[in-house]
This record gives structure tokens, C-alpha cells and sequence, in this order.
């Protein structure tokens, strides 16, 4: 598989960027970046014209182009790549982030594991894993998870990372926002409690309001718990 993607040129700077990280509780490997199309790798760009008057330190998903911005001053932004959520799991909307954490545990709703593709990856999950999987290399949450609500209500969309780095510039999550891990510990450290999270629409997205009674509930997922998150 990854001898059949091209290759890009890479320089020592993103080799660095995207090298193992050592210092983790858990191992993380380096990313495969000379198979990763550059606009995919994380770097400081202008600020779009269409998020430029969002403040510095604000969070915008295009999920269309599949970049997430961090606004700084200056009239830039670290941009980053993305996987967002495949057809009929995108979202769009305002959230803040509430809580992060670190190797965080994964709860797949009942309706994820419900599904072939689910029990085909991850056979007898409940009864291997009642209390949840626990953080480290196997779960695909990754090293980080960003949670993000509308006031005091889950929306139950998360920014994570993923163990799998090809899925990054594609449409695969369940309605989650995907980065590679060396690009979510970076986003970790760089937002703080409480920061603006914009989801920018796209075709076939779902406006999600919390807040608003009539509005369709999130197609991530379904769960009672603070760190129950689709990724699949």
C-alpha cells in the first residue's frame, strides 16, 4: 500500500516536524511524510480570507479542503492536515473545546459497534473491553483529544489523532477530525480550555446546534460519557 503512493520531496525541517516522538508514555512512530502530499503537512500560511476576521487562537476546520487552521497574528495561521467525517457523518458548526486529553480512552457507541466494519476490526470489543479501551498504540483516538460541546452540552465531535496516517486528506471518520498524531500534540499544547472551535460547512454537512431542540442530533455518535468518540 504505501509502494503505491507517490512520493514527495521532503526536507530535514519536516522530517523533524513528523520524526518519532520518544517522550510519550506510549511510542509514537514517525509519520510516513515523503507519502504525504505537502499541503497536508503542517506549516504557517496566510490566514484565508474567509476566516480572517475570526480572532488569533481560534480553531476553523474547513472539512472540504481538509485543513484545520489555528489563527495567529499577523495575518497568519499553522495550518495543518485533516480526516473529517465521510458522507453522511460531516457536521458543521461553533463549539468550544471543554476538555483534552491525553492517550484517552475510547467508548464506541453502541451503534458503531453494532456495524460489520466495526466487528470485523475489533471483534468481541464489549467483552473484551468493558470499561472502555484504554489510551496506548492499538486505539485509534491516539495520543491526544480535544472535546468539543456547545455551552455544557457534548456534541460529542472530538479533534484526535488516528493511527492511521493515510487517512489524513480524505473523508473516512465517523464525523471526527483526524490528525496525525505529531500534529495533535502540537494543537494540544498550543490551545488551552475554552477555545473557539468553527467548523466551516461543507456539501453534505450537517449544521449541529446543541442548543437548538429541533435540530438533528450528531451523527458521530451516541454516548452517555465525556470520552465516548466515533472514529470509524
Amino acid at each position: 500500500m504505501t509502494s503505491s503512493r507517490p512520493s514527495y520531496p521532503v526536507d530535514d525541517a519536516t522530517l523533524l516536524t513528523y520524526a518519532p516522538v520518544s517522550s510519550e508514555p506510549f511510542p509514537v512512530p514517525a509519520v510516513p511524510v515523503a507519502k504525504v502530499a505537502p499541503e497536508f503537512r503542517r506549516q504557517t500560511v496566510p490566514t484565508p480570507p474567509d476566516i480572517a476576521s475570526e480572532k488569533p487562537g481560534t480553531v476553523v476546520v474547513d472539512p472540504q479542503a481538509k485543513f484545520l487552521y489555528l489563527v495567529q497574528d499577523n495575518g497568519e495561521s499553522i495550518r495543518y492536515g485533516i480526516g473529517v467525517g465521510k458522507q453522511g457523518f460531516s457536521w458543521s458548526g461553533t463549539a468550544t473545546i471543554n476538555d483534552k486529553q491525553e492517550w484517552p480512552k475510547w467508548f464506541p457507541p453502541a451503534e458503531m459497534q453494532a456495524r460489520d466494519s466495526f466487528a470485523s476490526r475489533y471483534p468481541n470489543f464489549a467483552e473484551k473491553y468493558p470499561d472502555g479501551m484504554s489510551g496506548g498504540p492499538k486505539n485509534p483516538l491516539g495520543a491526544r483529544a480535544l472535546y468539543l460541546y456547545q455551552g455544557n452540552k457534548d456534541t460529542l465531535y472530538r479533534i484526535h489523532a488516528t493511527n492511521e496516517p493515510y487517512s489524513i486528506g480524505t473523508a473516512a471518520s465517523s464525523g471526527c477530525i483526524r490528525m496525525f498524531n505529531q500534529d495533535v500534540i502540537d494543537l494540544y499544547n498550543r490551545v488551552p480550555l475554552g477555545t473557539k472551535v468553527v467548523v466551516l460547512s461543507a456539501p453534505d454537512s450537517i449544521p449541529v446546534d446543541m442548543n437548538n431542540p429541533n435540530a438533528p442530533p450528531p451523527s458521530g455518535g451516541i454516548a452517555a460519557t465525556p470520552v465516548s468518540v466515533s472514529q470509524l
